[in-house]
């Protein structure tokens, strides 16, 4: 059974020229490596956080529209040019794996926030309801594509399943309707606004940062931390995967979680640093836009991808996982609904929900891997 988040590479070596190379070096240097390239992608995307924010008040755009497109697009790039990498390559297992495996680890990557940076229940922060709609759109997107897994995919005359298309152009409208909601003046809690709650400490020391830099500045500043986390992220991406085989342990379930603690990492700096400075909607925004976006990349993955329609391979394992992304998302969903501020072990109810039924995921794969 696939395991749930593994990066779109190749094991063939024939298909991976930069995996084998770095398996050749001392496994000291390859941690090396490694430790650079997280440290590379934990300040760019640290920084990546803070532009964004001063971004969307400079330009009034919503910080949960903001997490939504742009702070997901840019912390998905490593996993976007790998997934494409492995669907030229042929792997269609691997990729579907990547693309909708990961989406119980990105989710429970807020649950991490909310137990060690956030004072009370993470989704009683955000003063407008994006982030729930935001959720919903993503459950009735992963709801279609279990859909098109039911019935199975329609192959078009040019290569690419019908269900892909569906998912690309689905994709593109829910980015349109989140953007005109976000413009509406819609409905605000009563009780429980954003700037009722206390922040974290230092989020406003490094905000300020940004208040001399024009917005050229940070739009050039924003481009720049992408292009770092994207060549980090690969970096880490190869290197943990290097390391894997260098210890043995690419084919087990410990080697499957470095990597996917690997690709997941651009998401867990970004989305700490919004919680740092306040940016609760963006913070919740960048995950599930990262989510909404590992939907999206399966057209561009059909597309390269050579043979029959890519969501033809599908298998249990990766229609698990599906489930469990429908699962963790809905639990937020109502968090973000009843806007609790109780706690448990320092976390909001529904974090603690979600990192349960993460466990209960991992143990899933773990027993049939």
């Amino acid at each position: 059974m696939q395991e749930p988040h593994p990066p779109a590479i190749s094991s063939n070596n024939e298909n991976n020229r930069l995996i084998p190379v770095l398996a050749q070096l001392p496994i000291p240097v390859t941690l090396a490596v490694f430790a650079a390239a997280a440290f590379g992608v934990w300040l760019a995307g640290t920084r990546l956080a803070i532009y964004a924010d001063a971004i969307a008040a400079r330009k009034r755009i919503g910080q949960a529209f903001m997490g939504l497109i742009f702070v997901a697009a840019a912390t998905s790039l490593p996993e976007l040019v790998t997934t494409l990498y492995g669907a030229y390559a042929g792997e269609a297992l691997l990729v579907l794996g990547n693309m909708f495996g990961g989406i119980t680890m990105q989710t429970a990557i807020l649950a991490l926030v909310d137990l060690l940076f956030v004072s009370y229940a993470l989704t009683s922060y955000p003063s407008r309801p994006t982030s729930a709609l935001e959720a919903t759109l993503l459950i009735a997107l992963l709801a279609m594509l279990l859909g098109l897994h039911a019935v199975g995919e329609f192959a078009l005359p040019f290569g690419v399943g019908l269900g892909t298309v569906l998912l690309g152009l689905a994709y593109v409208g829910i980015v349109i309707m989140l953007r005109q909601y976000d413009s509406m003046q819609s409905w605000i809690p009563v009780e429980s606004v954003d700037a009722a709650l206390p922040r974290t400490a230092g989020g406003s020391d490094a905000a300020q940062g940004t208040d001399h830099m024009g917005t050229t500045g940070l739009i050039v500043g924003f481009a720049l931390m992408g292009t770092a986390i994207l060549l980090c992220g690969l970096a880490l991406i190869a290197s943990s995967a290097a390391i894997a085989e260098q210890t043995g342990l690419g084919s087990s379930f410990v080697g499957m979680t470095l990597l996917a603690t690997a690709t997941s990492l651009p998401e867990v700096s970004t989305t700490i640093s919004a919680v740092r400075i306040g940016a609760y909607s963006m913070a919740i925004s960048n995950i599930f836009g990262s989510n909404l976006l590992m939907v999206a990349m399966v057209l561009p993955a059909d597309l390269v991808y050579r043979g029959a329609p890519i969501l033809g391979a599908i298998d249990q394992g990766t229609a698990f996982a599906i489930v469990s992304g429908v699962l963790v998302t809905s639990v937020y969903l109502a968090g973000l609904i009843v806007r609790s501020r109780r706690t448990v072990f320092r976390m909001g109810l529904d974090s603690a929900l979600v990192l349960v039924i993460y466990a209960i995921t991992l143990a899933v794969f773990y027993h049939f891997s």
